[in-house]
Order: C-alpha cells, then sequence, then structure tokens
C-alpha cells in the first residue's frame, strides 16, 4: 500500500526522520531503508534490538497511530491510474490483493476513502505469523487468491518487501518513485520509475490489454 497505492511515503518519511528517529534512538543514524516496509510494532522490536532507545512502545505507537490518522484520512493520494489498473485486472478475472505491513484499520482507510476493492487483503498486523521481510504473508496472499505463490507478480517499493516477495517465490516488479529511500532494487526482477510505467509493466505482465 504505502509508496505504491498511495504517495504516504511522501509524508511518513519527513516525520520519522525528523520527529520520530530522533527521539527514539537520539545516539544513531538509522537509514529510512532499515525500517521501511516493516510493520510499525516490528520497527519498535528492530530498534530495540539493534539500538538503545528512548521511548517506551506504547508511546512509539501512539505516535504511529496518531500520524496514521492524518496521512490516510487527509493528506494521501492515490498514484495516477491506480484505481483503473486494478479494476481492470480484477474485470479481466485478474486476482488482485493488497498485501501490507500496515494495521487493518490504517488499510480501511484507503480502502474506504478511494472506494477500492481487492479480491484478498492480507495485513500483517492481522496476520499469525511473522511480517515482512519474512515471506508468510504473500504465501498466504497466495493461499488467499488460491494461486501457487510462483503465479505472483508482486510490487514492492522496499528492500523488506522485495525480500519478501522473493523469498514466497513470487515475481518482483520494483517500484521506484519520487525519493527511493537508498532503497537496493537489485533483487527485484524488473524496475518501474514512474506510474506510468508500472501500470505498463503489470499489464504487460498479466496479459491485460
Amino acid at each position: 500500500m504505502d509508496g505504491v497505492l498511495v504517495d504516504s511515503e511522501d509524508y511518513w518519511e519527513p516525520r520519522e526522520t525528523a520527529d520520530l528517529l530522533p527521539r527514539v534512538v537520539p545516539d544513531a543514524e538509522i537509514g529510512l531503508a532499515e525500517i521501511t516496509g516493516m510493520n510499525y510494532r516490528d520497527i519498535y522490536d528492530y530498534l530495540a534490538a539493534e539500538y538503545d532507545v528512548a521511548v517506551p512502545k506504547a508511546e512509539f505507537l501512539a505516535w504511529y497511530e496518531a500520524a496514521a490518522e492524518e496521512i490516510y484520512g487527509e493528506a494521501v493520494s492515490l498514484l495516477p491510474g491506480a484505481a483503473g489498473l486494478i479494476a481492470d485486472l480484477r474485470a479481466a478475472g485478474v486476482p488482485v490483493a493488497l498485501v501490507s505491513s500496515s494495521p487493518v484499520a490504517w488499510i480501511e482507510m484507503v480502502t474506504d476513502r478511494f472506494g477500492l476493492t481487492f479480491d484478498a487483503v492480507v495485513s500483517a498486523d492481522a496476520f499469525d505469523g511473522p511480517g515482512k521481510p519474512a515471506p508468510d504473508l504473500y504465501a498466504h496472499a497466495a493461499d488467499r487468491l488460491g494461486v501457487p505463490p510462483a503465479d505472483l507478480l508482486a510490487v514492492e517499493d522496499s528492500v523488506h518487501g522485495i525480500e519478501a516477495a522473493r523469498a514466497a517465490g513470487a515475481t518482483v516488479l520494483g517500484f521506484r518513485h519520487g525519493d527511493a529511500h537508498g532503497t537496493d532494487f537489485a533483487a527485484a526482477d524488473a524496475v518501474a520509475e514512474s506510474p506510468a510505467a508500472l501500470r505498463r509493466a503489470i499489464r504487460e505482465r498479466t496479459g491485460l490489454r
């Protein structure tokens, strides 16, 4: 969802860089690629394991939850052509899943606000298993769609997401749009550099005309 379906990374990144991370890990410099694509609960656990954190987990989670209300409820926009492409794929019989590290409530803010419908929605927060970069979310999405994981085409803009999709056996289409915050796309099967290029690549790889 983030950075692929909606431009939320344009809002998360400056807040995390300027406000959150300096307070949580004041004695370390954290690159956003280290945490992008992870569930926000997992981000805290990762930071606590790797660095000296200066705030309790409850405060950290509350910061994310308050920011999410504004970002998803008011600020974000759909990437150009996203709604039409999803509708065209589903109309052509190509099942589409939304696989996200975001909680269900955040996902529903986006789907309700923009009137989006998917064949399956898989949230790391509602899944009884590890989130990205583990492959379990994508394996579960394949099961929900009724297809082998090798038949999945995953669109990802983060290192953790790319790792998760590749480990599940999916074909991975990397999406580099705007500030890629140091993301390494080497493990992706192909990379789209703009929303228009992403739409073309998805149509070509799914046989959608």
